[in-house]
């Protein structure tokens, strides 16, 4: 349609043409009556997104050739159509008050009981540096803005973003924490509601912002729209923010690339899983901050059993203190290893079947195709063996997050050439390849069914 496209070209001039064509163009338009324009969205996010900032822009603009006002009608596919303005806000004063919910902190999570091992030691200085810098002040905190971590599951993100947030609060600078899951449900819910105004107001008027698992951003186009300016306003005022990821900047998938590019402007962390000769330590720092008394046979017992991954380790040692509470024919006076197989038996047997390698996905992979093992590792290029190849690096990354350094020494490649080839297999996923998706289905059903 001709008037619709002169529109989009006018709202190029002021939202850039990136925006139009991700947000507009790509609105698939149904039919138009002269005083109507009817469109279809993809989904709720880019229809919720319309009424956000498009509506209200084009309310006296769009007009027909006769010069009268023309009316969009949008629907989501396989949806209604999504209510005006004034009937949602109708809609929410009948309701309950629109209010944001936060994450709280855990208070057993404080920097002190936080263990690092040695290849931490350069962040623990960092942290240590930071913790001290919140007594002067905001105005101090954004030398290094913003603060970026990265590390695997169980290497004491969460941990440390709390930590943080409690020192600064306790310092009585104005804190948010929140989970990256817990901002997106928050950006629906507002715009939902039409309440932006609040959200941003709730998210910009703040000394410290804190956001753990900023990668679970991935494919959330609202949400990522949203902290840009949330990034923006609150680095522009030299706000602190405090960021927590399962890999580096550069590593995000499906994050754009603006918001990547901020994510590096600040410090970048790594931050490593414990190695084991650290975890009995960690667990007794952990049994401390819980007020238990852990026995060293039984954090030697514990250790060996869930070395694998830190965090379902500390998970157990939660349970334990919780059941021992609750049980009461055990105590910790008479607590061995053959009662914490009784009181773990559920953890214990999930730590079973939870020790799948690398070695056993290529195994897997390699029988599905008819290959050889040491074919999918080895030099050949074909597309009988690169294609499994590709499969397997997707499978350790996305199933064992691996880091794409460590799935390259691996498979003895390239990083970059790991990079790609997860991307290839994403993107066969996500569009349905006939080939790619049965392969992926039977290899995942065998290795973690």
């Amino acid at each position: 349609m001709r008037t619709w496209e002169q529109l989009l070209l006018q709202l190029e001039a002021d939202i850039g043409r990136e925006t139009v064509d991700k947000w507009l163009r790509s609105l698939k338009v149904l039919r138009f009556d002269a005083c109507n324009l009817y469109l279809e969205a993809k989904d709720s996010f880019q229809a919720l997104w319309f009424e956000e900032h498009i509506r209200s822009k084009i309310k006296t603009s769009f007009v027909n050739g006769n010069h009268r006002q023309i009316k969009i009608h949008l629907t989501i596919a396989n949806s209604s159509s999504i209510p005006s303005k004034k009937r949602t806000k109708e809609k929410r004063e009948a309701s309950i008050p629109f209010q944001l919910v936060f994450d709280e902190l855990n208070p057993i999570l404080l920097l002190d009981s936080f263990v690092f091992s040695s290849d931490n030691e350069m962040t623990h200085k960092f942290l240590n540096e930071l913790s001290c810098l919140s007594e002067t002040g905001p105005t101090r905190l954004g030398t290094f803005n913003p603060i970026y971590f990265y590390g695997l599951s169980g290497s004491g993100k969460t941990h440390l973003l709390m930590s943080l947030a409690d020192t600064f609060q306790k310092r009585g600078l104005k804190t948010l924490f929140v989970r990256a899951e817990t901002f997106t449900n928050h950006v629906v819910s507002a715009i939902r509601a039409g309440e932006m105004s609040l959200f941003r107001q709730a998210y910009r008027n703040t000394d410290v912002l804190l956001v753990d698992d900023i990668h679970q951003f991935s494919r959330k186009g609202a949400t990522q729209e949203e902290f840009f300016h949330t990034f923006n306003t609150l680095h522009l005022e030299g706000k602190q923010i405090i960021l927590s990821a399962n890999c580096p900047p550069q590593e995000l998938q499906l994050i754009e690339s603006r918001l990547v590019s901020r994510f590096e402007w600040g410090i970048i962390l790594p931050l490593k899983t414990v190695s084991d000769n650290d975890l009995a330590p960690l667990l007794q720092a952990k049994a401390k901050a819980l007020n238990f008394l852990l026995p060293m046979k039984i954090a030697d017992f514990l250790t060996d059993i869930f070395k694998a991954n830190t965090h379902t380790l500390v998970k157990a040692l939660e349970a334990l203190v919780l059941r021992l509470h609750l049980d009461k024919e055990h105590s910790i006076h008479h607590l061995t290893v053959p009662s914490v197989k009784i009181l773990l038996a559920d953890l214990l047997a999930e730590a079973q079947k939870a020790t799948l390698s690398p070695d056993q996905i290529v195994q897997a992979v390699a029988e599905h195709y008819g290959i050889k093992a040491e074919d999918i590792k080895g030099k050949g290029q074909t597309k009988e063996f690169v294609l499994p190849r590709q499969m397997a690096m997707h499978f350790c990354r996305e199933k064992l997050k691996m880091t794409f350094i460590k799935i390259g020494t691996f498979f003895s490649r390239d990083h970059s050439t790991v990079m790609a080839s997860v991307k290839y297999i994403q993107k066969a996923l996500e569009e349905e390849n006939r080939t790619v998706v049965p392969a992926w289905q039977s290899i995942m059903k065998k290795c973690f069914s």
